[in-house]
């Protein structure tokens, strides 16, 4: 009968129904009081007066209910212990039960989902808030009690870890006991109901759970306080955005560059191509995410394109490396063939393939992890380290971007000391080295910084630096190729109406100054 009691009350205020339109976001407290006045007359129904020691406990799909009483002479004159739900009580029974002819009953439940009615923003503060337990109602059922010679003890598990934030004791005032009271910071009278602080107090707290001692007894919960974000300082949001348009513009340069050379069999630059592709889409996205903080599912898919970009940029860049070993290599062994490189196919089975495939997993294993963040970005959250889906497999592909840089070089030497003495030795070596390590060093290094934001100089060197990937690799793979300056000085002089002589582009890929020195070798 109890139970059936507390399904139908909770059914007719519509928090445990399927209907979304049963309770808003805003709360419901009206209708939380009076689930709460009609939950403490259920559970009184089932004290008899004069009752000797008894522990009752109820669990349902609705409520998690534990009712203790006490009748004098059955005790050693310890407290009474009452747990429901990692929530335990610590109350003095005896010395109640000598005020109240006696004997005496004390009684805790928790009923699912009252956060949705009694919501955290009831509770007055500047800063955010979020319920980080469940809500517990405490109360003496047929018990005469006025003040209590000690405090209550409540042990109350969190939620989820509070590795930051001020996790805060409060208790339900009621409608008619916030009216008579007077609110001590304002001196105005209190009309609603709401969340306080009054007469609670947190006796002792870690990350996994609080001991809240009360003077008096009522429903309770744990709210978390979050600071609000430090507001964005205009001059850095204005820095970023000028920054990160011109890296967009020599994004475009550079892949624009790189498909106009598509046509030349003997150039294979589709990892250097795409590398542009996926480093220019992530940061246009980061331009924006922070608009579809608020849209949930929005910020999700964000947060979800945004992690495969990146990992297709470190993986992209990997197979840049990888295609420069292997021409090296190549080199090494005096061979000419008609394509460098990995097929196609392969390239792109592994560029976009490895990264929809990290995406898959960590989406399968923790689908929460995407979405807002305390920073209010869209992005990986650091629960359950869901982060390391990202860092991870970046730290994974930045240890073999080294592996492949020292091959390199090892194969290079020879390659060099070989060659006619026409072709600068020295001045090849500084080029190639220079393309492999600036790479690694644009696409690797600028990211760390991330890591470091705790004054305005490390912010204003990220932003300068992660902005400019693009410049440096149009810089890198575009402005120091002689073929492709002379491609641009034909473009300009023929866009200017001069006559110009630059001749056409041989060999569009790094290194590609070696590869002609070797062909001219092998001709003669």
């Amino acid at each position: 009968m109890v139970k059936n009691s507390f399904s139908a009350s909770m059914e007719t205020s519509g928090v445990n129904s399927k209907s979304p339109k049963a309770v808003t976001s805003d709360g419901d407290p009206e209708t939380g009081s009076v689930i709460l006045d009609i939950s403490e007359g259920l559970v009184s129904s089932l004290v008899e007066p004069n009752q000797n020691r008894t522990n009752k406990t109820l669990q349902t799909a609705v409520v998690d209910l534990n009712i203790q009483t006490f009748s004098l002479g059955s005790s050693n004159g310890e407290s009474n212990v009452l747990s429901v739900k990692g929530i335990s009580m610590e109350v003095n029974l005896e010395a109640l039960a000598q005020d109240n002819n006696g004997s005496a009953a004390a009684a805790v439940l928790t009923l699912r989902d009252m956060e949705r009615l009694l919501i955290p923003g009831f509770f007055k503060t500047e800063n955010q808030t979020e319920m980080n337990s469940d809500i517990i109602t405490a109360f003496l059922p047929k018990t005469k009690h006025s003040n209590f010679s000690q405090p209550i003890n409540f042990t109350i598990q969190h939620k989820k870890k509070s590795e930051a934030g001020l996790v805060t004791c409060v208790y339900w005032e009621g409608k008619d006991q916030a009216a008579a009271k007077v609110d001590a910071s304002t001196g105005e009278e209190a009309e609603a109901s709401r969340w306080s602080v009054n007469g609670c107090w947190v006796a002792y707290s870690d990350e996994n759970y609080t001991i809240c001692s009360c003077s008096h007894l009522s429903t309770f919960a744990l709210i978390l306080q979050i600071g609000e974000p430090p507001p964005e300082d205009p001059f850095l949001e204005w820095l970023n955005r000028v920054c990160v348009t011109i890296g967009l513009f020599f994004f475009a340069l550079a892949i624009v560059t790189f498909l106009m050379c598509s046509w030349n069999a003997k150039i294979n630059n589709t990892a250097r191509l795409h590398l542009c592709i996926s480093l220019a889409s992530s940061h246009f996205l980061m331009l924006w995410m922070d608009r579809y903080v608020e849209d949930k599912v929005a910020c999700k898919v964000m947060a979800g394109v945004l992690h495969f970009l990146i990992l297709a940029s470190f993986s992209w860049m990997l197979l840049e490396a990888l295609q420069l070993f292997l021409l090296v290599r190549r080199l090494s062994k005096v061979q000419v063939i008609q394509r460098d490189g990995l097929p196609t196919p392969v390239l792109y089975l592994i560029g976009y393939g490895a990264p929809f495939v990290i995406l898959g997993v960590s989406a399968a294993v923790f689908s929460d992890g995407y979405g807002a963040t305390d920073s209010q970005v869209c992005w990986l959250s650091t629960e359950r380290s869901f982060n390391w889906a990202l860092t991870g497999p970046v730290v994974a592909l930045l240890g073999m971007n080294l592996v492949l840089f020292c091959a390199t070089l090892v194969c290079l030497r020879p390659t060099l000391a070989s060659m006619k003495s026409d072709v600068s030795q020295s001045k090849d070596t500084r080029l190639i080295v220079f393309k492999i390590l600036a790479q690694s060093v644009i696409l690797g290094c600028t990211w760390v910084l991330g890591l470091y934001q705790a004054n305005l100089f490390f912010q204003v060197l990220f932003i300068l630096l992660n902005s400019q990937q693009g410049t440096f690799l149009f810089i890198v793979h575009c402005l120091l190729n002689k073929e492709v300056r002379g491609e641009y000085i034909k473009w300009l002089s023929c866009s200017f109406g001069k006559s110009g002589n630059a001749g056409t582009v041989k060999d569009f890929h790094s290194g590609s100054d070696n590869m002609d020195a070797t062909e001219e070798q092998e001709n003669k």
